[in-house]
């Protein structure tokens, strides 16, 4: 799931900014007209140039461009550009591009908005000067690797379900470790047909399935797969990282080491505190961003040839205990 953020802001030229307002030229160019200032003046110190590179259309971004002080101006460590490159909004890239934004400015411990679209999916954006450095041969791997999960998984876009990526541990021993037990076929299609007319039955029932590099237990319907329980038993001696994707607040991951749960309230494939991390969690994320899925795969180690342990059928469906 990918949140998009809203522009709430009020007793302001740029109250009344909703979901798609950065994508609405028209009503842009007339909040600007009524006084809105286009340096600043949006909740928490946000500049609508960044918002617009993030989430809204070019046009709106080539208008707010020419209007701007400075075309580059840094936001929490970044600039206009660099936000349209993370977000993946090559048209916003292009745009500011044009507009004179520097694809090659130092920001964010050495990831500038050229040197991080070479990890994208349009890596040609900028050419490389011959005195910037690309990426390393590391990064490239990398890329590459998440690139190849991100083919093989897609993208899921619905919300709902739950999912465990556990590292170097095979479906069966995933069943033992859990306490679980073969679930009756009657009960499965059921629960498939109907999640939620016997929400304890619906919970209890997980699939589980074998995948180069480990397993995934996962839930279509629910948060059961994501139980903290769950992840204590299968994490001994290993790790894993599980996911609910909440319809109501977003995704919501977990990881555990050798049996404790190391950290809670995580948000895979969405991204950290720019300002907090080190350069590899930067470039990671990055890639990442709007494939949560992929992201515990690849934290896991698992090499996924297609999205069938998340979203299809499983190898065996089990029946946790009470």
């Amino acid at each position: 799931m990918v949140v998009t953020r809203m522009s709430f802001v009020t007793d302001s030229p740029w109250s009344g900014l909703g979901w798609d307002s950065w994508s609405d030229l028209a009503q842009i160019l007339s909040m600007l007209d009524a006084g809105a200032n286009p340096n600043g003046g949006l909740h928490g110190g946000a500049l609508p140039l960044h918002r617009a590179a993030e989430e809204g259309s070019p046009d709106v971004v080539a208008e707010l461009a020419v209007r701007v002080e400075g075309v580059d101006a840094f936001h929490e460590g970044y600039t206009a550009l660099w936000a349209a490159v993370f977000y993946n909004r090559p048209d916003n890239v292009r745009a500011l591009a044009a507009a004179g934004a520097d694809p090659w400015l130092p920001m964010q411990r050495g990831w500038s908005p050229g040197r991080l679209a070479l990890a994208g999916s349009t890596p040609d954006l900028f050419p490389l000067p011959a005195d910037v450095p690309g990426l390393s041969e590391t990064e490239s791997e990398f890329a590459a690797l998440v690139h190849s999960l991100i083919t093989a998984v897609g993208t899921i876009p619905d919300d709902g379900h739950s999912l465990v990526c556990v590292a170097g541990v095979t479906a069966e021993e995933a069943v033992r470790r859990l306490g679980a037990s073969i679930a009756d076929p009657e009960d499965v299609a059921s629960v498939q047909e109907d999640p939620w007319a016997d929400d304890e039955l619906s919970l209890r029932i997980v699939g589980v399935t074998d995948v180069p590099g480990g397993c995934v237990v996962s839930q279509p319907w629910g948060y059961g797969a994501d139980d903290p329980g769950a992840l204590v038993r299968l994490s001994a001696g290993t790790v894993c990282y599980g996911m609910y994707a909440n319809p109501k607040s977003g995704n919501q991951g977990i990881e555990a080491e050798n049996g404790v749960i190391v950290d809670s309230d995580t948000h895979p494939g969405w991204g950290p505190a720019w300002w907090e991390c080190p350069a590899e969690e930067i470039f990671a994320s990055y890639l990442y961003h709007g494939h949560p899925e992929v992201e515990l795969c690849a934290r896991a180690g698992l090499r996924l040839p297609d999205a069938r342990a998340i979203t299809g059928t499983p190898d065996l469906w089990v029946l946790l205990p009470r």
